[in-house]
């Protein structure tokens, strides 16, 4: 992990992001999907990139056995709280796991991906996430949507010259660097819908399903306190979560995929 992206997750945003803003629209979703292709418990989980473990927490509450790995100190000291036991956290890195072969039955790569700029970089945390699945083991990889940050700079109003500058380069090739603004979040790739899924299955996995996980209505980030409309908004994210057109007006991606 680079210096830059460090210091913004060392701030501690992170641990009650997903419980905010449509954010929690993101965690919703994200546990709708999981939910359809988990093993039943007690599963082998590795959360690769955990943060503070909300995922972790929510999988070992329904039973699963569950490791997190995250190159943050500050997250794994938050996940090893949250964890009260339940769940193991651990320090790591997506690129190197020091896991065994064929030791999990899924691997959650919920946020590395899109925290490795280059190509190769992601590949290589794929290629480890295949090396500790069992053979038929699920891998589930998330992804940034490349029109991101213009979504969410209309949203938040963000579209001064820094920001629309900001949005033009990462239209162009996907490549967000903010320079120490985390206003504008810190350094990421943001992926084209079809890209997440070329790379997914150029390390070696068959993808089972490929998601838009917020949809459009993420956009209404000021109404998803009002449950009614969070169910519509989550209802309408049904609805169009694999049609080709409307993927990448999710803020995030979800390819589902098996080890082979």
């Amino acid at each position: 992990m680079d210096d830059e992206i460090r210091a913004y997750y060392e701030i501690g945003l992170e641990r009650d992001r997903l419980a905010q803003g449509y954010s929690r629209l993101e965690f919703v979703r994200t546990q709708e999907l999981l939910s359809r292709y988990l093993p039943p418990a007690p599963a082998k989980v590795l959360d690769v990139g955990g943060g503070p473990g909300a995922y972790a927490a929510w999988l070992a509450e329904a039973g699963h056995q569950v490791r997190l790995v995250d190159a943050t100190p500050l997250h794994v000291q938050q996940a090893l709280e949250l964890a009260n036991g339940r769940f193991e956290a651990v320090a790591g890195d997506a690129r190197e796991l020091g896991e065994p072969d064929g030791s999990y039955d899924v691997v959650l790569l919920l946020g590395p991906l899109y925290h490795l700029l280059e190509r190769e970089e992601r590949l290589a945390a794929l290629g480890e996430a295949r090396r500790v699945l069992r053979p038929g083991g699920l891998l589930a990889a998330a992804g940034i949507s490349r029109f991101a940050s213009l979504l969410d700079g209309l949203l938040r109003d963000l579209l001064d010259d820094e920001g629309w500058a900001l949005v033009q380069r990462d239209l162009a090739d996907g490549k967000h660097l903010p320079r120490g603004n985390h206003a504008l979040f810190t350094n990421a790739y943001f992926h084209r819908p079809e890209e997440l899924q070329a790379e997914v299955e150029g390390a070696g996995f068959e993808v089972e399903g490929f998601f838009g996980v917020e949809g459009p209505g993420w956009v209404r980030a000021e109404s998803l306190d009002d449950e009614r409309i969070l169910d519509n908004i989550v209802r309408v994210a049904r609805a169009v979560e694999q049609e080709p057109a409307i993927i990448g007006a999710s803020a995030h991606f979800l390819a589902i995929a098996r080890r082979q």
